[in-house]
């Protein structure tokens, strides 16, 4: 067996942390959308969530003022609406008008929930220390609403190379999941 290398700097290939997500934020009652590849959960309780918006973009800055967004959850049909959302700036163009994106008025914070998506999951900055070095917000999740008649469930989960896979075939292993019984109501 013939092992090939990989250059470090194509782990998050590997890696890669979970669906794609849209990130809105509201700054001086201007809603925007980003999109967002780079995230974990961190811990259960209080839910925390590690999302990297870089400086350059203009998210960030609206993040930082603020100290809230909503991380919306897309599903496979918004696929080409997503890339196209990362392919331009929200200091050039309004982008819920542009990719025909309706915002709702979430419960807890300013920023929009996205009503194409799947479920909104609305946060606050628990912890900006090290987004100077990182870019990395500490997000804590403080609302969540899902649609439950949404038929397509499926996510989209970059490759980081301009593909993507999709959810498909879940597999079920609760009843293995023996230490961790408590996370499964």
């Amino acid at each position: 067996m013939t092992l090939e290398s990989m250059p470090p700097s194509k782990a998050y290939r590997l890696l890669e942390p979970g669906p794609i997500v849209l990130v809105t934020t509201a700054q001086g009652g201007r809603p925007n959308v980003m999109t967002m590849g780079f995230h974990m959960m961190i811990q259960h309780s209080p839910p925390l969530i590690g999302c990297i918006i870089g400086s350059w973009d203009h998210s960030h800055r609206a993040l930082r003022s603020t100290g809230e967004c909503v991380l919306a959850v897309p599903t496979v049909d918004l696929a080409k609406t997503v890339v196209d959302i990362g392919n331009c700036s929200g200091s050039e163009v309004d982008k819920f008008e542009r990719f025909g994106l309706t915002p709702r008025p979430a419960e807890k914070v300013a920023a929009p929930l996205i009503a194409e998506c799947l479920a909104n999951i609305e946060c606050r900055v628990a912890d900006d220390s090290m987004v100077a070095t990182y870019n990395l917000f500490i997000l804590e999740a403080v609302a969540i609403s899902i649609d439950p008649e949404r038929t397509e469930r499926r996510t989209l989960h970059h490759r980081g190379d301009g593909t993507f896979a999709v959810d498909g075939r879940i597999l079920d292993l609760r009843e293995r999941m023996v230490k961790w019984r408590y996370l499964q109501d």
